[in-house]
């Protein structure tokens, strides 16, 4: 082993060990990684950002940048509510939405698609009585696995395709995935649909709204409240028939976590409260309390001055920038300020994961002077926070309780990447636009799919398009982008050329087969699947396919097999994430609506990764042959 060697293969090692123990993000990570090998001398700085310039890179931005316009024309709204059955059973509905997820998923990012049909899953959920998470896990794993069936369906595809191109004259062509892609999604999509009771029922239905979990709530001790100088074990019995508790007690600034049964409850007293959302309303009124967060929308508003002066405090003491052109004014407050109280709503968000919103507050983003909204209440997977509500910090899969206008909730949702839980009326401003962006996309596939022009060329004529015709504003087309992932992508490609280049992943792939494949290789092809899929479980999908590879690669010329088979392994194995929240964003999105703790999702994937190595292990040999 030779020092270059050795020294990448420490690199690699330690990358996976931070991808495993995220703590940093894994666009972080994976430029660590990057400067690291550049440091050590296993790439020349002259080319270490020409990742930036990857086809693959181009690639993907493009396609999520189309994607955005399908989103914001309504085209995906209308193919949703024509293909819905207004009437059916469970299991013919839950087939066509995982369906209607897997198809969407082949052609646009797969998070987008599970984004615009969650509401619809959960209005069935409500319809057909079923908990969330019976209808919402099912179809996060449907446009997972929709993803695989093309090039563009996931950026691991796209990865695959880009080292290829690097072996042979040419990367893989649009629908090379769709032979042994369509026909394992089309099996695990029918799996997740008639296994669905494999998924733990975390709610009970038969109760109304989306029942998305228990909420941590602040609620002041009011001057006529019943509960004004009682302690608290003579309280308890007041909150049995609403399935609410005290879990903490805020006095004159002070929390205190878990306050004991004889402490006496004050005037002014702000009570955190754990409660579904349901029931708030009821626990609130009797027991004469008021939502500390709640206040009219006639308060008065702050001078242009002082929200400009707040804005740069706030700015000051953030390193990530707010979402573009929604600086605060007062001309926006008094917008929201000529609303009446009937306009206000409460409305349901849950945070994606690629929302900027991670890590946050409602206080460092300024909710109120730049939204006129309120925080009203958070849930977390059931845990608690140790902090005040204003000072809470946000995660991938929370979910808020927000109150304001529509309006002004819905823009907030759209500057920081939250999905509203609510009913959404079919909004399409002009359907000309839903028209063309469905033409844009179809041109830019063809152009791509029938060899008239490279992947990269053919849809950055599609987002041209796009801006031409405006079916993604100009101003939107860089907020469309998820750019922690085209960081991550643009690193890890120099990082898997460098474990090419000093031979890492020669050696690598010698010892595996040495010491595991045992030199058959059909075990090294379904070795390579599985190693695949248990990385992708526990890191970012592109990462793991810029890591493996290089692997699947050398471990092919080691055995002088096709490599296209196992690079076909890759791309399958990095689409199959199902074991945690954490392998794939769409786990993570259903995370809070589903109401799942981290160890839910084995019991529905556990059994669909089996399959899936079981139906892509012949497929792979049948349609891309040793």
């Amino acid at each position: 082993m030779t020092a270059a060697q050795s020294m990448t293969i420490l690199i690699l090692l330690l990358t996976i060990g931070m991808f495993l123990w995220g703590r940093w993000r894994h666009d972080m990570v994976a430029l660590a990684a990057l400067l690291a090998c550049v440091l050590c001398g296993v790439i020349d700085p002259a080319i270490a950002f020409n990742g930036f310039g990857h086809p693959a890179v181009i690639t993907v931005a493009c396609v999520l940048v189309l994607s955005a316009g399908l989103q914001s024309s309504g085209a995906v709204d209308v193919l949703a509510r024509h293909a819905m059955p207004k009437h059916a059973g469970l299991m013919l509905s839950m087939g066509v939405l995982v369906g209607m997820g897997a198809l969407l998923s082949g052609f646009m990012n797969n998070v987008g698609a599970l984004a615009l049909l969650m509401p619809v899953a959960l209005q069935l959920a409500n319809r057909l009585e079923v908990p969330p998470g019976r209808i919402l896990m099912p179809l996060a794993f449907g446009t997972i696995l929709g993803g695989m069936t093309t090039m563009i369906g996931t950026p691991p595809n796209l990865i695959v395709s880009g080292f290829r191109a690097q072996q042979s004259s040419s990367g893989f062509a649009m629908f090379d995935f769709t032979p042994v892609g369509l026909a394992v999604a089309l099996t695990g999509c029918v799996f997740v649909v008639l296994a669905w009771r494999l998924v733990p029922a975390r709610k009970q239905a038969g109760t109304e709204g989306f029942e998305t979990g228990a909420y941590l709530t602040e609620a002041r001790v009011t001057e006529n409240s019943k509960i004004a100088d009682k302690r608290l074990v003579d309280i308890e019995h007041e909150f049995d028939d609403s399935g609410a508790q005290i879990v903490g007690l805020i006095r004159n600034d002070v929390k205190i976590n878990a306050p004991s049964g004889g402490r006496v409850i004050r005037a002014g007293d702000i009570l955190v409260l754990e409660a579904e959302v349901d029931s708030l309303g009821a626990v609130l009124s009797a027991l004469g309390l008021e939502l500390e967060e709640s206040v009219t929308v006639d308060k008065p508003v702050k001078s242009e001055q002082q929200d400009v002066e707040q804005l740069s405090a706030g700015q000051a003491k953030n390193n990530e920038a707010e979402p573009a052109g929604k600086n605060s004014t007062a001309q926006k407050a008094q917008d929201n300020k000529s609303s009446s109280s009937e306009d206000i709503v409460l409305i349901e968000l849950v945070v994606r994961p690629e929302s900027s919103l991670q890590g946050r507050s409602a206080t460092s983003i300024m909710l109120r002077s730049r939204y006129s909204l309120n925080l009203l209440a958070v849930s977390r997977d059931g845990g608690r926070s140790k902090s005040r509500l204003r000072n809470f910090r946000m995660q991938a899969g929370d979910l808020l309780l927000m109150q304001g206008t529509r309006e002004s909730v819905l823009e907030f949702a759209n500057d920081y990447g939250c999905v509203p839980l609510a009913k959404r009326e079919l909004n399409i401003p002009d359907k000309r636009q839903a028209v063309l962006a469905g033409i844009i996309m179809f041109f830019a596939v063809a152009g791509a799919a029938f060899g008239l022009l490279p992947a990269a060329i053919s849809f950055a004529l599609g987002v041209l398009a796009s801006m031409v015709f405006k079916t993604v504003p100009a101003r939107s087309v860089y907020a469309a982008i998820d750019w922690p992932v085209i960081v991550l992508l643009a690193a890890l490609i120099p990082v898997a050329g460098a474990m090419e280049a000093t031979g890492a992943a020669a050696l690598i792939a010698s010892l595996l087969m040495e010491y595991v494949a045992r030199g058959n290789a059909v075990v090294a092809l379904a070795m390579v699947l599985i190693i695949t899929m248990f990385l992708s479980d526990l890191m970012n999908n592109a990462a793991t396919a810029a890591v493996m590879c290089p692997i699947a690669i050398s471990a092919a010329l080691a055995l002088n097999v096709n490599a296209d088979s196992f690079l076909m392994a890759v791309a399958i194995g990095a689409s199959c994430a199902f074991l945690t929240p954490i392998g794939h964003q769409n786990n993570t999105l259903i995370l809070g609506p589903g109401g799942f703790k981290f160890g839910d999702y084995w019991r529905l994937g556990l059994p669909l990764e089996l399959l899936v190595v079981f139906v892509a292990t012949p497929l792979l040999l049948l349609f891309w042959p040793l």
